[in-house]
């Protein structure tokens, strides 16, 4: 009895144990889960997106051991009535202006401040474009017309299966995928929460099964076909795309700090809308690609991407590039496009007026009917205002 009860109390100890280091695991990603049910909330928005890497799992992004590129001070210039409205109206966080590369303009809202490290959300979108021209240029990825499948085996079978490169750059997938942020069961929600608790974007990918149109007939935007870029670009060099990123664009643009990027739980990059990095340091991206993807003293994305990337590419004139926004009716503005991030994340590059307006915000109100419009009519009315 006595040899009985010994060996009960050992099985219970060590299972008490397991049970709390199983609980303290959990209580990580029970925290991540918690964060992403109140990231959005109005009493912590702000805070909330200058701290991401204490939210989510992350990881450092070397910026090189190069000095900082110069950005100089130009002529400065005030906001008018209107813009100054506008900050307040679309809660931005952080403008920093470029006119043929200087800094006429730059400021900071609501607390923040010129070193917070700021969430691109789907800005990161048209960085990984930048990396993925590279390859292109290389002839590790030769064939934009080849079949995403040939790539990435994982993705046969899901609805991934069938689909061309090319229809994954443009936003012409045809993959089913609600994009609704306000829908707790849409998902990019669902997507968000396998983020949190530490499940693996390959297989959340991988886990889609149906489309909603032909592939490459129809632009509809599908946040997770950038993740699968992501995987296009491992399967093809049998390289971290994270890696390839810090390596290929981050390490020589002489960033004036290390960006972060969030990971999912077995450390995969979550290249659609995880980078952080400082707003003067989006403005140093949207400046190289102003410049033909020349920067710092070198070429760090070839001329051809960048005009190809920045050109209208998707299927229906849907206002797409590669990966980049660029409006319908740009060439009557100075043939503009931009990176765009929810919640009011902008580059907005004008390359007629060489003006790159770099913009972070927590905009509550940022899916609301007119916003979008409301926003590049004023990135178009700073262009052309003078310093």
């Amino acid at each position: 009895m006595r040899r009985f009860l010994r060996i009960f109390w050992r099985v219970l100890l060590v299972l008490l144990v397991l049970g709390a280091a199983a609980a303290y695991v959990k209580r990580a990603d029970i925290a991540r889960l918690m964060a992403v049910q109140t990231l959005f909330d109005e009493g912590r928005i702000v805070a909330n997106f200058s701290q991401m890497d204490r939210l989510f799992h992350s990881r450092v992004l070397d910026r090189g051991p190069g000095p900082v590129s110069a950005l100089p001070m130009g002529v400065p210039e005030t906001l008018s009535p209107a813009a100054e409205a506008w900050v307040k109206r679309r809660a931005v966080t952080a403008l920093v202006i470029l006119r043929d590369g200087q800094i006429t303009y730059e400021n900071y809202y609501q607390g923040t401040g010129p070193e917070d490290l700021r969430i691109s959300w789907s800005m990161a979108k048209s960085v990984l474009s930048a990396l993925f021209g590279t390859l292109v240029a290389e002839g590790a990825i030769p064939d934009l017309g080849a079949q995403v499948v040939d790539v990435v085996p994982a993705l046969k079978g899901s609805a991934y299966d069938g689909v061309r490169i090319h229809d994954v750059l443009t936003m012409t997938s045809g993959v089913h995928f609600d994009e609704d942020y306000m829908k707790f069961s849409s998902d990019i929600n669902r997507m968000g929460r396998v983020l949190a608790l530490g499940g693996s974007m390959d297989g959340f990918a991988a886990s889609l099964k149906t489309r909603d149109t032909a592939p490459g007939s129809h632009m509809h935007y599908v946040s997770v076909d950038t993740h699968v870029l992501g995987m296009v670009i491992k399967g093809a060099t049998g390289r971290d795309p994270v890696d390839l990123m810090a390596e290929r664009i981050i390490a020589p643009m002489g960033l004036e700090a290390s960006p972060v990027m969030l990971t999912d739980g077995e450390g995969t990059g979550f290249v659609l809308g995880g980078l952080n990095l400082r707003t003067r340091d989006y403005a140093r991206i949207g400046q190289m690609f102003l410049q033909g993807g020349f920067w710092n003293g070198r070429q760090i994305v070839p001329a051809d991407w960048v005009a190809a990337s920045t050109a209208h590419q998707a299927a229906d004139g849907a206002g797409y590039g590669y990966q980049w926004w660029v409006p319908k009716d740009n060439a009557a503005f100075g043939n503009d496009y931009m990176a765009q991030g929810i919640y009011g994340q902008f580059l907005y590059i004008n390359p007629a007026r060489k003006v790159v307006i770099a913009v972070n915000a927590a905009d509550l109100g940022f899916a609301a009917p007119g916003v979008t419009d409301e926003n590049l009519a004023m990135f178009r009315q700073l262009a052309q205002a003078q310093p």
